[in-house]
């Protein structure tokens, strides 16, 4: 019986663990650092492209023009409620400021991005400065704050001009 219980009180602890590191890791921003920009074509990659294809998008892949200053590439799924409010945040904030953009595509229609970004969930933001490099990336639901902080911390081609 006390075995059992160990096993029990064992296994909520590891869940609860778990569960606060995947909370704390929601919205949270992680930059793409130079080096691993140069890097990322070492891998299997399609004939003509390098490593600066890798880590870049373009107004064709997207299907819209890149902001002048930045762009939000958000990745999503139909049923994802997190997706939604992702979506409204980060649409208020691009309508507000000169030249950041928002763009919203469906996981289902884009899984060449989803590949080559290794996406693992939705929401997944993307965030290119305006030659359409990737600086750097947000996983799960983002708040406004969140979204002008990783703003701020990217380079300096992607900060306000």
């Amino acid at each position: 019986m006390l075995t059992r219980i160990v096993i029990v009180a064992a296994v909520l602890l590891a869940a609860s663990a778990l569960g606060l590191w995947w909370r704390s890791r929601n919205g949270s921003y992680t930059p793409v650092r130079g080096a691993v920009r140069a890097t990322a074509g070492e891998g299997p990659t399609a004939p003509g492209q390098g490593a600066a294809d890798d880590l870049s998008l373009t107004a064709a892949q997207i299907g819209r023009p890149l902001g002048s200053r930045a762009t939000f590439v958000q990745l999503s799924s139909e049923v994802c409620a997190p997706c939604r409010r992702t979506h409204a945040v980060l649409a208020d904030l691009a309508a507000e400021s000169p030249g950041l953009a928002h763009v919203d595509l469906d996981v289902e229609q884009h899984l060449d991005l989803v590949r080559r970004f290794r996406v693992l969930r939705t929401p997944t933001v993307l965030l290119a400065d305006a030659d359409g490099a990737v600086v750097g990336r947000i996983s799960g639901a983002m708040t406004r704050a969140q979204a002008l902080a990783a703003l701020e911390s990217c380079p300096d081609g992607v900060r306000g001009r």
